[in-house]
């Protein structure tokens, strides 16, 4: 109770702070904003009425055309040698994507919601593995099994997804890639929103964002959301309360400093529901099939997070051209389950089924598909972080060659103190579940499963050289990691390791540019091998990516249109675990899969009117050698669809008794792809079905307003998501229609 009474009071100084930022820009109106023609905050979508009477909806960055996250500097992405995804704000608020996972639906080589509507965490892959989550450039507090910490997406103005090998500027990656996610920034201009949403699932949201300057020292913005709803599954109910302020202090003209902070808040009540057998849900059970609303774990599993980070942007200008930059963050993140009662399999090597045999004479029993054992498990950890990065920027000429050069040095300082307790609480009927209050006895954090330190240190310097329309990048970075963790028998294992990536676009007049690049990558392993019983070594990775890049906006003033045409090849080698770069224990190091394929992206937005995303991607992924899981040699890698095609084009008309109302409409499929490899256990590879989806949206824009419908999944097609086990299968999201209304000022 004190922690809800602590969510409101969040939730109503945030509602107090918009209120009062509302009142004060309608006071100092000027009349042409009093008509609703007023330019609001630049960072977002505006609706304006021309002198013709029509409704003109301005999406001025729907289109991107920079990415710090790609270089760490200001290069264009048509110059940039290497595939990146830039989701911005306007896509986020047009299709209404609620987190990560949702955002990335229409974007080539990533796959989302791999775990279902899992409220607390943003499950992607890109190109075949986990990536490393990035906020503001630096690295978060990722625990010790899961890389993204789930600060919710309304929190930010970009979603950039950088692909594959990225340690030449980032240090340590995984390599499938990064993402990075860019906080919203004060602004001089005063503006906001104030939004409410309701839909499906009891959902409701209040949100909203303020910015503008005090004075012309001094710019502010303050960012804050509550949600509750419930979940797709029965007995799921999650909260969350977010609260995000920034500052922007300008010295002079050539010195600012930025500050940013965030507050989050989660409750999940009712478990996660992500431990269904695999008959009744991917495969008949001669009971009946599972609604997909089923949920097995316990109605009072709670999981509780909270999370903070503070820190800041610098940036001075000696001279033209001439810049320092400095990001700085100190993080806390902590999460705890308790009770985490789910339902568990009476485990038999090779076999799929999990359930309790009654009836062993008898094996096609409808009884023998019903039972199924269930444990608690409980987990908290907590991760402290500080990291800081450093850089300067210089562009130069030599003769007829235009430098852009780059030198920095970064830091992190990550601890990660996680527990757990585990047993088991006896069994449950799938079909006439009753959970007793005996099974929630209070069972604690007796084991300790992580005590990590990591430091890593990182100097790294790049040039880009333009000769004409031709520009050739070159980066190189030295990392210097040590790790600590006395669970693993580890003391102050340090290693090291250098990457670099090269690459070039040939810039053509019609905005096309054939690119290619090669570059690598290394995460450092923390633990011994057990065969040579030797520290292990950090893994290695390389990848070469050849494509094409189009930016048309020299179509015309009223079109803007970025596409992108990617080929690649990744080799990952030297590893224990394929996917994932979590602390292993009892294992050998030597390995290697291989993961290639295609990729097309195009964004466009035509005449204020016409927006239009589309995403196709191939991906074939294989464990070409597995020292520590022969078993998994000649398999894809789980959640890596080899085909995805998505599309969604939306119209606005302009004039007429129509004018502000607008339709849309998209379409996904994802070919089928394997729930987990096979592991120590023989566990059979489980293959969930290609599925297709399809997405709808109708809105209706003025100055000021703007209502929106939008549905995801809209003929609420039910499939399974994935199934990493025989009693690990999740079902897929479901139809959500959410109705938002924005006032806009």
């Amino acid at each position: 109770m004190a922690s809800f009474h602590h969510i409101s009071r969040t939730a109503l100084l945030v509602g107090a702070a918009i209120f009062a930022s509302q009142t004060a820009q309608a006071q100092t109106a000027t009349p042409s904003a009093a008509t609703g023609d007023n330019a609001g905050d630049p960072s977002s979508v505006q609706t304006t009425r021309n002198d013709a009477g029509e409704i003109i909806v301005t999406a001025r960055h729907y289109v991107p055309d920079s990415s710090i996250t790609a270089n760490k500097s200001n290069i264009p992405l048509i110059e940039t040698p290497q595939s990146i995804s830039v989701i911005t704000r306007d896509q986020i608020d047009l299709l209404n994507f609620i987190d990560v996972q949702q955002a990335v639906r229409y974007t080539a080589g990533v796959a989302g919601e791999t775990y279902g509507p899992d409220p607390r965490y943003d499950f992607i892959t890109v190109r075949g593995f986990e990536p490393k989550q990035y906020i503001d450039g630096l690295a978060v507090p990722a625990t010790t099994t899961i890389s993204e910490t789930g600060v919710d997406l309304y929190a930010f103005e970009t979603l950039d997804i950088l692909k594959g090998p990225s340690s030449a500027l980032y240090g340590s990656a995984p390599p499938g890639g990064i993402i990075n996610e860019t906080s919203r920034r004060p602004s001089d201009t005063l503006g906001g929103e104030m939004q409410v949403k309701g839909g499906t699932n009891e959902y409701l949201e209040a949100a909203g964002t303020v910015t503008g300057p005090v004075n012309d020292f001094l710019d502010l913005r303050l960012t804050g959301l509550y949600r509750d709803t419930d979940g797709e599954i029965e007995n799921q109910h999650f909260r969350r309360a977010l609260i995000s302020p920034a500052a922007t202090i300008k010295f002079d003209s050539a010195t600012k400093l930025t500050l940013l902070g965030y507050y989050q808040f989660d409750r999940v009540k009712g478990g996660a529901g992500g431990f269904l057998p695999i008959e009744g849900t991917l495969l008949p059970n001669p009971n009946g099939q599972l609604s997909p609303k089923t949920n097995l774990d316990d109605p009072n599993d709670e999981y509780v997070r909270r999370q903070y980070g503070v820190g800041y942007d610098f940036e001075h200008s000696f001279a033209p051209g001439i810049t320092f930059e400095s990001n700085t963050k100190w993080s806390h993140y902590k999460e705890a389950t308790d009770p985490g009662i789910y339902s568990t399999s009476s485990y038999s090597p090779g076999s799929l089924s999990g359930f309790v045999v009654v009836d062993p004479a008898n094996p096609s029993d409808p009884a023998n598909f019903t039972t199924l054992e269930r444990s608690n498990f409980t987990y908290l950890e907590t991760v402290r972080s500080f990291a800081t990065d450093n850089r300067f920027n210089a562009k130069v000429d030599t003769g007829p060659i235009q430098h852009n050069f780059l030198v920095g040095v970064d830091y992190r300082n990550v601890t990660n103190l996680a527990a757990y307790g585990f047993t088991g609480v006896g069994t449950l009927d799938i079909y006439n579940p009753v959970y007793p209050d005996a099974a929630r006895a209070d069972i604690g954090y007796p084991s300790p499963y992580n005590n990590e330190n990591l430091k890593q240190t990182g100097v790294y310097g790049q040039d880009q050289l333009k000769f004409g329309q031709l520009f050739v990048l070159l980066g190189g970075r030295y990392d210097w990691v040590k790790g600590n963790d006395p669970l693993a028998s580890v003391s102050n294992d340090k290693q090291h390791k250098f990457t670099y990536r090269v690459g070039a676009n040939y810039v053509t007049d019609a905005g096309i540019a054939p690119y290619v690049s090669y570059a690598t990558s290394f995460e450092p392993l923390l633990g011994i091998d057990s065969s040579t019983n030797e520290p292990l070594k950090p893994t290695q990775t390389h990848q070469i990516e050849g494509g094409l890049k189009y930016d048309g906006r020299q179509l015309g003033p009223d079109v803007k249109l970025f596409a992108t045409l990617a080929g690649f090849d990744i080799k990952e080698s030297n590893f224990t675990s394929p996917q994932t770069g979590i602390t292993p224990v009892f294992v050998t190091q030597g390995g290697q899969v291989e993961v290639y394929g295609i990729e097309t992206e195009i964004v466009a937005r035509v005449h204020e009117q016409l927006s239009f995303n589309f995403a196709y991607s191939y991906n074939h992924s294989k464990v070409l050698s597995a020292a520590s899981e022969p078993l998994d040699v000649g398999d894809p890698l789980p959640t890596t669809p080899k085909q995805k095609v998505a599309g969604f084009v939306d119209y606005t008309f302009q004039k007429g008794s129509l004018g502000g109302l607008g339709f849309g409409a998209g379409i996904r499929y994802n070919s089928s792809s394997t729930g987990a490899l096979p592991g120590p256990y023989a566990t059979p590879v489980i293959y969930a079905g290609a599925v297709t989806l399809v997405d709808a949206i109708v809105h209706y824009d003025l100055p000021h307003w703007r209502l929106a419908v939008n549905a995801s999944n809209l003929f609420d097609k039910v499939y399974v998501a994935r199934c990493a086990s025989d009693n690990g299968c999740v079902y897929g999201a479901g139809r959500q229609v959410i109705g938002t209304a924005t006032y806009k000022f």
